[in-house]
């Protein structure tokens, strides 16, 4: 935060000017997938920051590729992979619960859909979700509603692959190792990571700082420190 005034009783805050949003940038490149080894870098950091909020019981609730910006993006090419988290609007601190539903639901996890209360781990399953989406370019839930998620219409369950229900659902709901890209030994190690972040059990489920212990990461917890640029 640089400064903050108040206007007519609206609270205003300026911060350092930010470039894309990373889902902005893939748009404006046609959707192309982020290289591994910037997915990584991006993945790190998101981590480490949402962690930082972890550890002062805070949640951000609202974790997606739009609230995720690039500090110096280029039009063509990603010079930097150092990004920012932004959007705390929804933020809230662990023993505050002041809404049911949180996230957006392309990030939602089972708890709060099913309505079974919710806690950090939240976050964890929406940080899954947005890797997911940096290496694949697509969003892993592309639904519009909770319904979508957990119907009860019980058009989304025939087993007959020949009606329009049956088509989507082979088409669309495929195990998470189906949409590997490569064989390399990173894309298994990044999707093992994926895995884990989106368990629908959260006692099973990684918590940020196992998933900063990761194999995955390797490279870049053997990286010193000043060649990092992790920041909220």
């Amino acid at each position: 935060m640089f400064d903050w005034f108040d206007y007519h009783g609206h609270v205003c805050i300026s911060f350092e000017l930010l470039g894309l949003s990373t889902f902005d940038f893939l748009k404006d490149n046609n959707y192309l997938p982020y290289p591994i080894y910037q997915v990584c870098h991006m993945a790190f950091q998101l981590c480490q920051a949402v962690k930082f909020l972890h550890d002062n019981k805070l949640r951000h609730t609202d974790l997606k590729p739009e609230n995720i910006l690039f500090k110096k993006p280029d039009e063509c090419s990603v010079k930097s992979t150092a990004v920012r988290v932004g959007d705390f609007g929804s933020a809230t601190f662990d023993h505050k619960h002041d809404s049911t539903i949180v996230s957006t639901r392309h990030y939602r996890a089972p708890e709060v859909i099913l309505e079974l209360g919710w806690s950090q781990l939240c976050d964890v399953w929406s940080i899954g979700c947005i890797i997911f989406e940096y290496c694949v370019c697509f969003s892993l839930f592309q639904i519009h509603n909770n319904r979508e998620h957990l119907t009860r219409k019980q058009k989304h369950f025939y087993r007959d692959e020949n009606t329009s229900a049956g088509h989507y659902v082979c088409e669309n709901c495929k195990p998470l190792r189906q949409y590997l890209t490569s064989e390399a030994e990173e894309h298994h190690q990044l999707f093992n990571l994926i895995e884990n972040m989106l368990e629908y059990e959260p006692a099973k489920q990684l918590t940020l700082d196992e998933a900063l212990q990761h194999p995955f990461f390797a490279c870049l917890r053997a990286e010193p420190p000043n060649n990092r640029d992790i920041s909220l």
